[in-house]
């Protein structure tokens, strides 16, 4: 039996938190009508979604890659940590991998990169669904420690907004003080 995992990540261009990653492996039997690319959907849709991937699905699974990571790896390198994360915690190993993208981490089974794939394969669509989902929900705690920088409505992204308050406030723990706009306020 074809065992299909949908693999993609959210937060590789934000200054601040985690990147947070998903895999997915749908149950044919059990379509989900609706998914597409997790940008595309409305927070209400996303919502509505995720929870019946997380019905449905035969297994899914979070990985995550902290900033501390990301800023000594890379955030290339620590989101395919963060992948290999969240393939390694299905409660089912999938047969083959589908990843939204142009390259990939390592993997024990074939492995397919698709640009696009989060609007054009199910399960990564599903995958970009639950990640987005997650990292959302841990900007917006954030905001409640960190109500000054925004993080509820720009999700650590570099916006004018996030800039003014990097500049203003100075940098937090959970920015990534490898990245350009940061580094500039911590020496790095």
């Amino acid at each position: 039996m074809r065992l299909i995992a949908g693999v993609d990540e959210v937060g590789r261009g934000p200054l601040a938190g985690a990147v947070v990653t998903a895999a997915v492996i749908l149950d044919p039997s059990r379509p989900i009508q609706g998914l597409a690319d997790s940008k595309k959907l409305s927070e209400k849709k996303r919502l509505l979604l995720a929870d019946l991937i997380r019905e449905r699905a035969l297994a899914w699974s979070l990985g995550r890659a902290e900033v501390e990571e990301i800023d000594q790896l890379n955030i290339l390198q620590a989101t395919f940590l963060a992948m290999q994360r969240a393939v390694a915690g299905l409660s089912i190993q999938p047969t083959e991998i589908l990843v939204d993208g142009n390259q990939y981490p390592a993997f024990n089974c074939p492995t397919q990169a698709i640009i696009g794939g989060d609007a054009t394969e199910p399960a990564i669509s599903a995958a970009s669904i639950l990640a987005k989902v997650t990292r959302d929900a841990e900007l917006i705690e954030l905001d409640k420690l960190y109500p000054q920088y925004g993080f509820a409505q720009h999700k650590g992204y570099p916006t004018k907004a996030h800039l003014a308050a990097l500049a203003h406030y100075g940098i937090l723990p959970i920015h990534r003080k490898s990245f350009a706009p940061v580094r500039r306020y911590v020496g790095f």
